[in-house]
Formats: structure tokens, sequence, C-alpha cells
């Protein structure tokens, strides 16, 4: 087993930085570049049918078709990388949900936030709130900034926090799903006649700005339609993406005003679906299916819009996905698919719906002795906590009689209220619950806590691979922060980042992959992504436009933090503090395929873990373990590209076995 010394320096010590982003000739006159991101779009979901016009911009320009994810593969964490080109490590940014005591203020509907929790950064308000202690939000220049720095306009538009990130100094102009920025350009949309997000005004002081009696709710979203229990996501619902109204009005705007008068010379768009519509229904079901016609259509009216301008021939496309996507599922062996009739799940069905795959890791860990706590309330989750194969609940449904576990008096649950208090006891664990993979923070940093908490981790079937800050030392069965770029020097970076388990063959609804996945909230989910599957790392990427190759398919293995210098070559900027690559190959007069060495490459821990006794999703309290499992290890694949004297690392996926 390689030694896991030797095994990071071949990731990072031993590679080179990236350099200053080398001088280019100014762009062209005029030369424009748009970034679409399709939230959560995997390749494999591009087709003729639902994707037509997707599918003919991939073939006429160019496909990337190694494209990978920043790890943890989640919106705001892979939201930073297109800001900047670089990996946590620099950012110094751990999104969708981490925790950040200390910060004080309110979210974008003018709420108070209360900081000792976890919180979720999807708001450009929170993002305000978190930067004020440290100062910045991200520890290295945006794209963004540059373009600025450089006089040209920039424009951030689509899904609320990502679309921010791109922009928090503020530099530019925004419509997101909550305001507008600068004032000026929210009163001249006004002026325009067009709506604006009902929350607009809590960005500026009483008064700036009012809106109109008829606004309305432009960023309004549908209902998601239930089970009969009124909690449980319902997969056979064809009512539609109930994100696809919201996503049109932001389109809309962007192309019927925004586009024209503005003429911005660098755009993000930011389409929260597929990815919600994924979350909510699960990848291959009826409303999934028109999430990406949806998205189809408005790219469409994106390319005639371009053509009526005359703008197609000055103007680089490209689409990206911030990650990929995956089914939420346990093991079928143990919680077997079922059919879903008159509301409510119903028999045994090889092609069935899912009834399991959710994680409450804090309930777990508190049932194993330990003292931890992830911010959130009572969770009453009966179809996605886990149905078993003799169909009885795997937790059973209580009731808060008196309000004092829920808050409310006669209220059903599952799992008890895990909030933050004020004062942390000794050797506390504070879980930031992200989806596919989880944080975990230790506020005193005791080592003994962590190689416990580590322990627990591998002796948990629902988790793979596990990542632990350096400061901790060789721990077996885990590999350290800064292999996968995630260790940031200035102390942001949680204590263990784990990914939880993975099967990218399982099938479930049609699209092959599925996981488990950590307990976000009240509401239970059907997909998610965050993990270290392949299908949540492999993303897309298709570019187009006077810069690009036609015509092209680019094996090479690319990432999101590539795409920011890429943007900034097409457009003569500097972006000295990326650890992407301009992808120079794929555009005109760019090197040959031949002039780049591609190396896979596998990382394990130093030691597996052993003497372990395995708990199956099953075993609640740990009570009895799976016969004869009692070792634990990962592997950690890579891609090595090697151009001239600069070497670049893409993760691809990890695994964990138990023996």
């Amino acid at each position: 087993m390689p030694n896991r010394v030797a095994s990071l320096c071949l990731l990072a010590a031993c590679a080179p930085a990236a350099p200053a982003a080398p001088a280019h000739p100014s762009p062209p006159a005029g030369r424009s570049v748009i970034v679409v991101v399709w939230d959560g779009l995997r390749p494999d979901s591009i087709d003729a049918t639902d994707t037509p016009n997707l599918a003919r911009l991939r073939a006429a320009g160019v496909d990337f078709t190694d494209q990978h994810s920043t790890y943890p593969t989640l919106t705001m964490m892979n939201a930073a990388s297109f800001a900047t080109g670089a990996f946590p490590e620099l950012t110094g940014f751990y999104g969708n949900v981490l925790w950040q005591p200390g910060a004080t203020g309110r979210d974008s509907a003018a709420k108070p936030v209360d900081f000792r929790q976890p919180v979720f950064s999807e708001d450009y308000s929170v993002l305000d709130a978190l930067k004020q202690p440290r100062h910045e939000l991200l520890l290295v220049d945006t794209l963004f900034a540059a373009a600025q720095a450089a006089g040209l306009a920039t424009l951030a538009v689509g899904k609320s926090g990502a679309a921010y990130l791109q922009d928090t100094a503020r530099g530019g102009m925004l419509l997101d799903e909550k305001t507008v920025l600068p004032l000026a350009l929210a009163k001249e949309l006004q002026a325009a006649g067009v709506a604006l997000p009902p929350t607009a005004p809590n960005a500026y002081g009483a008064g700036q700005l009012v809106l109109e009696a008829s606004n309305g709710n432009p960023v309004e979203f549908q209902p998601v339609h239930k089970l009969a229990d009124g909690i449980s996501t319902d997969p056979t619902d064809a009512h539609g993406s109930p994100y696809q109204g919201a996503i049109a009005y932001l389109v809309r705007t962007y192309l019927d005003y925004l586009l024209p008068q503005k003429r911005p010379r660098l755009t993000v768009l930011w389409l929260r679906d597929p990815d919600s519509t994924q979350h909510s229904f699960g990848l291959g079901t009826r409303n999934w299916h028109d999430a990406l016609r949806g998205n189809d259509r408005l790219l469409g009216q994106i390319l005639a819009k371009l053509d009526a301008l005359g703008a197609r021939d000055t103007t680089d496309l490209l689409i990206v996905s911030d990650h990929g996507h995956s089914n939420v599922s346990g093991p079928p062996a143990m919680f077997p698919l079922r059919a879903v009739r008159d509301g409510a799940v119903a028999e045994i069905a090889p092609d069935g719906h899912s009834v399991s795959g959710m994680v409450r890791l804090a309930d777990l860990l508190r049932r194993a002795g330990f003292t931890a706590f992830d911010g959130l309330g009572c969770t009453m989750l009966p179809v996605a906590m886990g149905i078993k194969h003799d169909g009885a609940p795997l937790y059973p449904v209580l009731t808060d009689r008196d309000g004092r576990i829920c808050g409310a008096e006669g209220q059903h649950y599952q799992v008890p209220a895990y909030k933050v208090p004020a004062e942390l006891p000794a050797q506390a664990l504070v879980i930031a619950v992200n989806g596919g993979s989880d944080y975990i923070y230790v506020p005193d940093h005791d080592p003994a806590v962590v190689r416990k908490a580590t322990v627990f981790l591998q002796e948990r079937a629902e988790v793979g691979a596990i990542f632990v800050d350096d400061r901790y030392g060789a721990i077996p069965g885990t590999v350290a922060l800064s292999a996968i770029r995630a260790r940031n020097a200035a102390g942001r970076s949680p204590d263990i980042i784990f990914a939880y388990d993975h099967d990218a063959a399982a099938v479930v609804e049609g699209p092959p992959g599925t996981e488990t996945a950590g307990v976000l909230s009240g509401n239970g989910y059907r997909g998610m992504h965050g993990s270290f599957s392949p299908r949540d790392v492999h993303n897309t990427l298709i570019a187009a436009g006077p810069d690009f190759r036609p015509g092209f398919r680019d094996p090479l293995p690319t990432g999101n933090v590539d795409v920011a210098p890429t943007v900034a070559r097409i457009l003569g900027l500097a972006l000295p503090h990326a650890q992407g690559r301009a992808l120079e190959e794929a555009m005109v007069g760019g090197p040959a395929l031949g002039e780049f060495r591609v190396t896979p490459r596998v990382v394990h821990p130093a030691a597996p873990a052993t003497g372990l006794r395995v708990r199956l999703p099953t075993d609640l309290d740990g009570n009895a373990a799976a016969l004869g499992l009692t070792t634990y290890s990962f592997e950690l694949h890579t891609k090595a590209l090697a151009t001239g004297n600069q070497t670049y690392t893409y993760y691809d996926f990890a695994k964990a076995t138990r023996r």
C-alpha cells in the first residue's frame, strides 16, 4: 500500500504551483463571454429529445468529455471555484452549509440569522454577514473583479447565493432571486416595467427602493407535490418543474433588457434547474424531463437573441454545471424499491421508487455516546429515513406531547432537535450537513475526539471516504484534507470532511447512480449531490464561439477551476491566484493534444483502519456488527495532467471498502 506522505507529495507538494496568468493580447474589440450554469446537469442527461439545443451546441462546439467538479461537489463550493479558478484551500470558502459562529446579521427576508448554528449560504445577505468577521468571504481575487478593473461591465443573474458569490464586492450588476444590485439598476428595471424580487428592498435603507403594488412575485416557486403523508415528495408527480417560472423570469429579464441595454462583457447566468427538480423528485422522473426541456427552451431563446443582436460572432458561450447528481437510496437489499400507489408507498417493486437513503448523523453520533449538534430541529421523514424489507419504518414515529422537544405540542417526529447551545461543552462535535458530504467541526481540536469520531465514521456503512485536517497527523483509514486541496491555511476548513457512500451503478428511476445523504432539513428529497461519486464529480462543460474550435471533442481532464482562467484568457485578464488552467487545447490555434500527458493515480490512506465493528444502515444503535467486516480503507482516484513544466490534478472519485 503506498505511503501516505508519498501519495500526498504526488498530489500537491511535488506539483509546481500554478503560475501567474501569462500576458495575452487584448481580446478583439467587443468580445464578450456568457457562462450559463445548468445547476446539477449530468453529461448523460443531454440528448436530442430533452435538450436538442444543447445537443446541437455540443456537436458544433467543444465537448469537454472528462470534466470535473470541485469536491465536495456542492453548489456554493463550486460557485467559489467558478468565481476564482481556485480550490477551497485558497478561497477559504466551504458552502453550502458551514459553521462560522461569531457572524451576525439577517437574511434576504430581513429575518435575524442564528449564526451559532450551521447556516445555509445561498443568500446574498447571509454571505455578507459571513464576510464581516473575517473581512473577506473569498481569500483570493475573483474573475469579476479582474474584469471590472479592466473596465469591463459584468453581470450575474440567477440562483440566489451562487450568482452573488461571483461578485461579492458588488462591483458590477446583479439580478438574482432575492435582489437587484446596484440601486440604480433596480430603479432602471422598475422604470422599464420589470417586476423585481419582492425581497429586493431589503438590500437598501428604508424607503430607498419601493415596489409597486402590482409588482407581485416573479420568482415564486410552485408547490412541490407530496405523498399523502404531506411530507414525502411524490416521484410520480407530473405537474412539471416547480421552478421554471422563476427561472424564465430571470432569463426573460436578461434577454429583454439587461443584455441589449447594458451590454455586459462578462455574464454568469445561473439556472437552478435541473438541480432543484432533481432534489425534489429525483432523476429520471417526469418532472426531471420537464426541467431539462424548460432549460433547453431558454437556451434556444439565448441563442436566438444573440443572433438578433448580431452578437453571435463576438460572443463565447460556455454551458457548465456545478456538479452532477445522484438519486438518494440506501442499499436495495435492505431497503428495496417500492411502488407508489394512491399517494402512498406500496408493495416491493424492482422498478419502483426509493424509500430510504437519508441519514441524521448527529443522531447516530448521539446514540454512540458523542456530544453532537447539527443545528436542526426535530425531523419527521417517514419515507426517506427508511422503510425496511419487512415494510417497517427504520425510525419509529414519536410525539412531542408537551412541546418541550420540538417546540410544538403534539408534533410528530422521528429525531429530536440538536441545536448548538450558546456554550459548547467539551469534546463537542458540530456537524454542518451538506447532503452527499458532511463537515464535522471539533471546536476544541481535541485529537482524541477526532480519532474517536473517525473510527465511528469508518464503522458506519453509510459513510464513504474520510478526509481529516493535516494538523492531526496520519490517522488510519483517512487521507489529509490537503490531498484534495481542502485545507485552508487561514483555519477556515472543517476538521473532518467525509463523503457518504455511493453506488455509481445502482439504478433508480432510470439513470444510474445512488448515494446516501445527510438530512438537511425537515423536508425529504429524492436527489442529492456533494459526494465523491463519479456521478456527482463528472459534470458538464460545453463551449462554442469565435475563440473555440468547432466540432471538437476534448478528451483531456478539465475542471470547474479551469473555467475562470479560460474566460480570463479570452478577455485578456490576469488571474494570478487561479489554480486551474486556461483550456488552450480547445481554443482556436491552441496546442495539439499530444503536448499534454495524463497520468492516472490512486491515493490510499497510509494504513487501513482495522479492528472495527461495521454497522449496517439498519442498525441505528450499533448493537450488531456486520459479520466479518473489520477493516476500512478507500481509494481516491485522480488524474495528473502535465503540460510544459506545469502539473494539474483532477479528482475523479473516491470509494470506500470494508472487508
